[in-house]
């Protein structure tokens, strides 16, 4: 099963789209390129199929191997406590911010699940690997961010502690989503926490970047910048 996925995959490889997406993620160079809705046409199919098979032999030498298995994993119907599993030898793979960011956007099995799902974040959003921080903090943005779990969200955001730059933009990411969202509460976490400037700084240029935000308070999030 795993060689025919391979050859479907390498029939759709488009060469110049291969040099767009190679670009846009430098960390990494097995790059095919592939445009993602051909693989999300082949993950839907592979979802209502025999997808245990394919995960569990799957080969994860390309991008878009990788990039696929996520993607089953979203659109695979099952129930919580089977996937989970799925979910948690699939993060290790993660090593580029377009696999992970497309991968937590597809667990959509999260919004019927959040208090489960809540706690098997825990332990990522205090793990030393920027990947497995940023797959938990972006799980945060998609998921979390609403008036039920704004506090605890701010306070992880502000106790994730890695030097990564991915895993300091989510946090930045994140924060503006939580502005955006709920400003009130994140207005007064912006003026007073224990962010490095980095992230700190990033959060305020995302929010100021945001269409949902007025040009009155864009001036107001400029004056708080760290110099």
């Amino acid at each position: 099963m795993k060689n025919i996925i391979r050859k479907q995959i390498f029939e759709l490889i488009d060469t110049d789209y291969q040099k767009f997406a190679a670009a846009l993620i430098p960390n990494i160079n097995n790059i095919l390129g592939v445009r993602l809705p051909e693989l999300r046409k082949i993950a839907k199919k592979i979802a209502k199929d025999d997808w245990h098979t394919y995960l569990e032999t799957a080969e994860n030498e390309y991008f878009e191997e990788i990039m696929l298995q996520g993607m089953i994993i979203g659109y695979v119907k099952t129930n919580i406590e089977e996937i989970l599993p799925y979910v948690a030898a699939f993060v290790p793979k993660i090593d580029n911010w377009s696999v992970c960011d497309s991968f937590c956007t597809g667990l959509k099995f999260t919004k019927e699940n959040k208090r489960l799902v809540w706690e098997f974040l825990q332990p990522y959003l205090s793990s030393e690997k920027e990947y497995e921080i940023r797959f938990g903090v972006v799980m945060l943005l998609n998921f979390y961010i609403e008036t039920e779990y704004i506090g605890k969200v701010l306070n992880l955001l502000e106790g994730v502690k890695h030097e990564g730059f991915y895993a300091k933009m989510a946090v930045a990411w994140a924060l503006s989503i939580c502005y955006v969202k709920i400003p009130d509460l994140t207005m007064e976490f912006l003026k007073n926490n224990m962010l490095d400037d980095f992230t700190y700084n990033k959060a305020l240029q995302k929010i100021v970047e945001s269409n949902r935000v007025n040009k009155e308070t864009k001036s107001l999030i400029r004056s708080m910048k760290r110099r």
